[in-house]
């Protein structure tokens, strides 16, 4: 066992432990939520061995029986990404389902979640990342349907379950294709013995439509704004702000296993990148449900770390990969910041007294005159989801477009043009939020508005911190987003 295995592991041990402990013991409620947080607590100790190892003695790889794992610095950001966030959605939680029954569901899954997807980015051989992939379907789904008496979250469950299940269906045929055809799962030995050959062509389509539809690539995304907007709200800043990512990184190892078949996978992902943004956009531009909105807001920013890692394996140079993954942090955080303020919103307006309507746009008008903090919170991450200097969306958005105009390829160039204009476009939707929260008059929904518990409101201030300093200081994240564009040109044996 070494301090990378411990953070997968801890995580894993631990949500049975929460889950039992939920159902047996008296005011379970309560302890359920502090030995998640004690549980998240303690693993960021291996994560910090973990990564002075990685940066003293480069990649490490462990074989336990059949399950082979590697850590990389891209492994390192995914875990730092999901930790992060999670440490501070079980901290909001409390509160937030304060009033539910079977709280321990909830944390178990959490905690399992958060373990595979820290597996899912050391995972070294095909089979087991779809293994991992599998479980991180299964610990969201049963988050996502957590409020299962609702109707719609059924609905949203269902939706997600079924689109869910045939992206894996999907990727175990394009493994299948790959063994026949190599003789080998291990994903370095796949990028040596692949033939370019059009069974490898086919693999590589059924990578990107299996795990596509996790990353929601357009026109796989209709699970998403559901899901998103049905599931509690830390759980929404989970799926957004960690799970997608998670999804995008396994299909980098998919396609990286498969380099050397085709030299056209940059171009694809920058294809796909500029449909995301554009459509997701436009759909964000209708949305009424501040949840919602957010949602779709997410396709466009997954289009941005596309166009991103498309100029990284167009041009061989990480730059492009070093910006992708930095707005994967940025986005992280501010998607995360933006759900939990709207969560926290929510719950003030209504969940608090037992109404469950969704929170819509006209709900926040004059929110900022009772809650002060949380609607700065929402409109720094609305703003830096814009791309407004100098916060954080800027920095990285801004790196991305440098590495496409170095290039000096026209259509890459046009491209970035492009991606900077829905930038643009996109606070057509996200300013009348910042209108609506400081307006004069409060809504109604605000007048009879309930209090904030203060355990709500320190992880949006602790965002909103994050995404200034990181906006004004963007190398503070460098140990992290630099490494892991190297490790993923290496990835596709471009290191």
């Amino acid at each position: 066992m070494t301090a990378f295995t411990w953070m997968i592991v801890l995580p894993l041990v631990a949500s049975p432990l929460v889950y039992l402990a939920g159902r047996l013991l008296k005011r379970g409620e309560q302890t359920v939520r502090w030995l998640a947080l004690a549980a998240l607590v303690v693993t960021w100790v291996p994560f910090a061995f973990a990564a002075f190892d990685l940066d003293a003695n480069g990649p490490e790889a462990v074989t336990l029986g059949t399950v082979a794992l590697r850590l990389d610095a891209l492994g390192l950001l995914l875990a730092a990404l999901s930790l992060a966030l999670g440490t501070l959605v079980v901290l909001y939680s409390g509160p937030y389902l304060a009033a539910e029954s079977d709280q321990e569901k909830h944390y178990a899954s959490l905690l399992a979640m958060i373990g595979v997807m820290i597996g899912l980015g050391c995972a070294a051989d095909l089979f087991n990342l779809w293994i991992w992939f599998e479980a991180m379907a299964v610990a969201s789904f049963l988050l996502v349907v957590f409020h299962h008496e609702q109707p719609t979250s059924l609905e949203a469950a269902v939706k997600y379950v079924v689109q869910s299940a045939a992206g894996s269906v999907m990727v175990l045929l394009g493994i299948a294709l790959v063994l026949s055809q190599t003789g080998t799962l291990d994903l370095a030995a796949i990028r040596e013995a692949a033939p370019d050959s059009r069974m490898m062509l086919a693999a590589g389509a059924l990578f990107v439509i299996g795990f596509g539809v996790k990353v929601a690539l357009v026109p796989l995304h209709t699970w998403l704004p559901d899901a998103h907007s049905q599931a509690p709200s830390g759980i929404s800043a989970m799926l957004s702000g960690v799970v997608i990512e998670a999804g995008l990184v396994a299909l980098l190892r998919a396609l990286g296993a498969l380099a050397g078949v085709s030299a056209s996978w940059g171009e694809l992902l920058m294809a796909f990148g500029a449909l995301n943004m554009l459509a997701g956009n436009l759909m964000a531009l209708r949305q009424t449900q501040v949840k919602r909105l957010l949602a779709y807001s997410s396709l466009s920013h997954v289009g941005y770390m596309l166009l991103g890692l498309g100029i990284a394996l167009y041009a061989k140079e990480s730059a492009g990969a070093q910006g992708s993954l930095f707005h994967m942090l940025n986005h992280g955080l501010m998607k995360g910041l933006a759900f939990l303020a709207a969560g926290a919103l929510l719950y003030a307006l209504h969940t608090a007294t037992g109404d469950h309507r969704p929170l819509t746009v006209a709900d926040l008008d004059g929110a900022a005159s009772r809650y002060p903090l949380t609607a700065l919170g929402l409109s720094l991450a609305v703003l830096g989801l814009g791309g407004l200097p100098p916060l954080a969306g800027f920095m990285s958005k801004w790196q991305i477009f440098m590495a496409g105009f170095e290039t000096r390829n026209g259509w890459i160039e046009a491209l970035v043009v492009f991606a900077a204009l829905n930038s643009v476009l996109s606070l057509a939707y996200y300013a009348p939020l910042v209108n609506a929260v400081y307006r004069q008059k409060p809504s109604a929904a605000v007048r009879e508005g309930q209090p904030l518990p203060a355990l709500m409101t320190v992880p949006v201030v602790a965002l909103s911190l994050a995404v200034i300093v990181v906006g004004v200081w963007p190398g503070l994240l460098r140990w992290l987003s630099g490494p892991a564009g190297d490790a993923l040109l290496a990835t596709f044996g471009m290191g």
